[in-house]
């Protein structure tokens, strides 16, 4: 059983928390199977998400009161991303075709003051819904964005909200709050949220906060699969796009 607000030091106790966590483990790396290239596979995954738990255990420090289990499910799904993050690569060809998406959603939004539907984004473009549907399936993976910056719903023993970030920090360096308070960026994920079309609201929320598989919300909301993981793509590009708009990045 994991311990609580305790420091990990024994062997026995370490290899509690290793056992406790491998289903977590095993369940984060299929969940973001997705987002695997060619040159990686789940067992990579895997092993890395064993790695940030054996960081974790090595860096917990009750002091902080931060719960052992929360503090590395944290590390495990962070080395996991970062190491998807690490491999992802794409095609110029691709990355100037979503530059271009990018760019069309901006103008639109500017010229309607909302944001557009599908079929003017195509117009836009001069190509047809297919073609743009075809964009949206293959940006999936090349589009990211820290929506974990935004402060969101962690239950704490069942209930209450509290923002991740303030329980775990390294003491070398300021902390991601703090980071995000001096660049605004925080303030810029939600108002670019806040502007998505209702279903892709839904979509980012039953995603990234509920951890809902794109299978699990296309049953949700009657579409397919695929369909989710376009709309996925759209709402992250829609962000993008309103962010550097801002930023001017």
């Amino acid at each position: 059983m994991i311990q609580g607000y305790r420091a990990i030091t024994t062997e026995e106790e370490k290899e509690a928390v290793l056992k406790d966590m491998l289903p977590y483990i095993k369940y984060t790396a299929y969940r973001l199977a997705w987002r695997l290239s060619p040159q990686l596979t789940i067992d990579d995954l895997l092993s890395v998400g064993v790695i940030g738990l054996l960081d974790a255990i090595e860096r917990y420090d009750p002091s902080r009161h931060t719960n052992i289990k929360t503090y590395a499910e944290y590390r495990i799904k962070g080395a996991m991303l970062d190491e998807l993050r690490s491999a992802e690569w794409a095609p110029k060809q691709l990355q100037k075709k979503i530059n271009d998406l990018k760019s069309a959603h901006r103008r639109l939004e500017q010229r309607l003051d909302r944001p557009p539907s599908e079929e003017e984004v195509a117009e836009e473009l001069n190509i047809d819904t297919d073609e743009l549907f075809k964009l949206l399936q293959d940006a999936n993976g090349a589009v990211t964005i820290s929506l974990e910056d935004i402060e969101y719903r962690v239950g704490q023993g069942g209930d209450g909200d509290y923002n991740i970030y303030e329980h775990i920090q390294d003491k070398n360096t300021d902390d991601p709050l703090t980071l995000l308070e001096k660049s605004d960026f925080k303030d810029h994920l939600v108002k670019a949220m806040d502007r998505l079309p209702e279903r892709e609201k839904i979509i980012l929320s039953l995603y990234y906060w509920e951890e809902i598989t794109f299978k699990e919300i296309g049953k949700v909301l009657s579409i397919s699969e695929s369909r989710v993981s376009q709309l996925h793509s759209q709402a992250l590009i829609r962000m993008r796009a309103h962010i550097e708009e801002i930023t001017g990045d």
